[in-house]
């Protein structure tokens, strides 16, 4: 438990965030309501008759929809004139938004474009589709496509773009020679938006031009303002929308087969079928509640291998699990810059084997957001105890523009322990370039019953401006001893933290290095277990070229405390990608400098860290990915090479059409010495009507030998294991 001045401290550090964001916000609001002068709202051509999606633009509706041009460049540099012509249209009906784009290209031959699995086009040439569903500057769903219409899709809020989202919209596109076309089904019923009857939408359509390596939108960016795409949308309004009471019923059936070693055989652990039930419902138009029983949480795809020995904190692995995707973006926080050590307050891989999961999110009212969760978490047979609750809330109310203030609660309940964080977070918009972002939360820790309650803090202040020429950076953080958060990612507790950045960017006429961009960070760190200082401080020169490449070369003076001693992490770096041609991307990142071997008795040591990636696309159906990981460790006391660390993975895909894939993936662990076969068949028409039928064996160099198991140059295969999924989407 911590003394009553160390708890009247924590409380005087919080006061001073609430004092510090009120004065932002009301002495800087007139800023605010300065902003760019913005177009006249766009009624969109209201159809009875839909255009059918097939990506050619001989509908009669094109021919009567309203339709907008002057894009401009907003990378690598703003307010260009973009270097191939692009056309976008709306249109609606009572159901469906429809877009269409038309893309000049006068190297049609050069337009990049894949028929590959969704979620998967972001090196190809697309044009994107930003919509904020509520026109209140909160947040936004991102719709991608490409030359031949193959779908991504994302959601952005509190600064983060999520990738792992999967909606219902449908899309088809054209390469001709005059460039491509595409064309774009929104339904009402996949998106969130007011319940009123005139519904206003804000858009910012995007385009990008892989050969030319460009990024135009419409309406344009303001260099002063930066790529802040929510406070500068195109506003639409649709009268006479349908408002639906949304349901759907996701069912699902789940077969497996695992077999395991026994001595020199194999031997069959049996086969085990499931059926899981998962529906949605739309308590209104803009507020949802997910439930789900017996669900399956099994993943499609193993987690990419990372190097897993001598680090000081745990890897974290993305959420792939379908229920807890919608809905994520809620619980990103104000004051949350990247390589924080309180990186998500909401992290739901902790959340390992749920029997039974409830959701609750959207919008009460205008202003006001919530998501809530909560699971029941079955336990392994190792643990105290059988089950985990976790319930978690989240409350949002927007401010004018991007801005908010917030508050969360989360609780891992076990019946001999628990841990809760409760706190407030929010972001204040000072001015079109700036934006302040805070957080404040505390933690209470139960380990076990009996034990006394440990309880700990973590506070952010964070400011950022961003526009044309510079962006720059400075936050201050303390995290406390005992802060612990059972629901969400740390990588470390007992510091202060006082960070700084800037970018300066030097836009050239050159169309072989088109920006030359100088970094500087750094970060100035109190271990409040030793009381020693640390730092870090690093300088990039970083250089944006032509073909969609990009080059940067980096020095990094830094001390790390580890063990209350204080060791060297100088190092230097290098790091690049390029797509050399449609056919060919390369990637590549590489450090080496001093390290630690973190053990109870750490030492010095220095070694390299690798990383490179290739991706060879010999056809529009085909995609042969390599990827390679790579860390050593030598000794500072005799130079003794301890330990390298190789992962090879070999991801290669034959896309038959947009449905339909056979995907092989071999991946081959030098430290354990392991090597992983994995083979899927999936069919995917909508999210949520899927079918996968996968195959996969574990290989390791070992062979058994007088009752025992001993090291060997072959492989043995020690695990196997066969699945079958299938669902169905009935939406109503």
């Amino acid at each position: 438990m911590k003394s009553k001045q160390e708890r009247k401290v924590i409380r005087k550090k919080a006061h001073c965030i609430i004092i510090i964001s009120v004065f932002f916000y009301v002495a800087l609001s007139a800023d605010n309501a300065a902003a760019q002068e913005k177009l006249e709202p766009l009624k969109p051509l209201k159809t009875e008759i839909p255009p059918v999606i097939d990506g050619v633009l001989d509908d009669p509706v094109w021919q009567k929809a309203p339709s907008e041009t002057g894009f401009k460049t907003w990378y690598p540099d703003f307010g260009k004139d973009a270097g191939e012509q692009t056309v976008v249209y709306y249109a609606y009906d009572r159901e469906n938004i429809y877009f269409a784009f038309r893309c000049f290209d006068s190297q049609p031959e050069k337009i990049k474009a894949s028929i590959s699995r969704r979620d998967s086009i972001r090196p190809d040439d697309w044009v994107a589709i930003n919509l904020d569903p509520f026109n209140d500057q909160q947040s936004m769903s991102c719709f991608y496509i490409n030359p031949l219409g193959i779908q991504t899709d994302a959601t952005f809020e509190g600064g983060n773009e999520d990738f792992s989202v999967d909606i219902v919209w449908y899309s088809a596109g054209r390469i001709d020679d005059k460039g491509y076309t595409v064309e774009v089904k929104l339904p009402f019923k996949s998106l969130r938006f007011s319940h009123k009857d005139i519904v206003k939408m804000g858009v910012v359509s995007e385009r990008k031009i892989t050969h030319l390596s460009e990024m135009n939108t419409y309406p344009p960016l303001d260099p002063a303002q930066g790529a802040n795409f929510l406070t500068q949308t195109r506003t639409l309004i649709f009268p006479d929308v349908k408002h639906y009471t949304l349901f759907e019923v996701l069912p699902g059936v789940t077969y497996s087969k695992r077999s395991s070693i026994d001595g020199d055989k194999l031997a069959s652990g049996g086969g085990e079928g499931d059926i899981s039930l998962t529906a949605k419902y739309g308590v209104t138009s803009r507020l949802i509640l997910d439930g789900t029983f017996n669900p399956d949480f099994s993943q499609v795809e193993a987690d990419a291998g990372q190097v897993d020995f001598n680090l000081r904190y745990a890897l974290f692995f993305p959420e792939k699990r379908p229920f807890f995707l919608e809905g994520r973006e809620k619980f990103n926080f104000g004051g949350y810059h990247a390589y924080d050590p309180l990186s998500a307050i909401v992290h739901t891989r902790m959340i390992v084997d749920p029997i039974v999961g409830v959701k609750l999110n959207g919008k009460v009212g205008d202003k006001n957001t919530i998501a809530s969760i909560y699971a029941m978490d079955e336990l392994p047979e190792e643990a105290k105890d059988d089950y985990a609750h976790f319930t978690i809330f989240r409350y949002k109310r927007a401010l004018t523009k991007d801005s908010f203030i917030g508050g969360f609660y989360t609780g891992r309940e076990r019946e001999s322990g628990f841990n809760r964080v409760f706190g407030f977070d929010g972001q204040i918009r000072i001015n079109q370039p700036s934006i302040f972002g805070y957080h404040a939360f505390m933690s209470q820790t139960k380990m076990e019953e009996g034990s006394a309650r440990e309880d700990g803090h973590a506070l952010n202040l964070h400011y950022l401006f961003g526009n044309r020429d510079m962006i720059l950076m400075f936050g201050l953080q303390d995290i406390g001893k005992n802060f612990q958060t059972e629901t969400g990612y740390i990588t470390r507790t007992g510091i202060t933290r006082f960070r700084s950045g800037i970018l300066k960017m030097f836009h050239t006429k050159s169309k072989i290095i088109q920006r030359i961009d100088p970094v500087i960070h750094s970060n100035q760190i109190r271990d409040k277990f030793s009381g020693l200082y640390e730092t870090s401080n690093a300088f990039d020169l970083r250089f944006i070229l032509g073909r969609s490449s990009n080059m940067s070369f980096g020095y990094t003076y830094a001390t790390e405390v580890f063990l209350d001693e204080k060791f060297s992490r100088s190092y230097v770096r290098v790091s690049g990608s390029s797509q050399f041609t449609k056919k060919i991307y390369f990637s590549l990142n590489y450090n080496y400098g001093k390290k630690i071997r973190y053990i109870s008795n750490p030492y010095q040591g220095k070694g390299n860290d690798a990383s490179a990636r290739i991706v060879y696309q010999p056809s529009e159906n085909l995609h042969a990915d390599l990827s390679l990981v790579y860390s050593d460790f030598y000794r500072d006391f005799d130079s003794k090479k301890e330990y390298d660390y190789t992962i090879i993975r070999s991801r290669n895909t034959y896309q038959v059409n947009k449905y339909l894939f056979f995907r092989g993936i071999v991946e081959y662990n030098s430290f354990y010495k392991r090597l992983i076969t994995d083979l899927l068949a999936s069919f995917t028409y909508i999210p949520g009507t899927v079918i996968h039928i996968g195959y996969g064996s574990l290989y390791e160099k070992i062979k058994w030998v007088d009752g025992e198991y001993r090291t060997s140059d072959s492989f043995l295969e020690t695990k196997r294991g066969f699945f079958f999924k299938a669902s169905f989407l009935w939406r109503i």
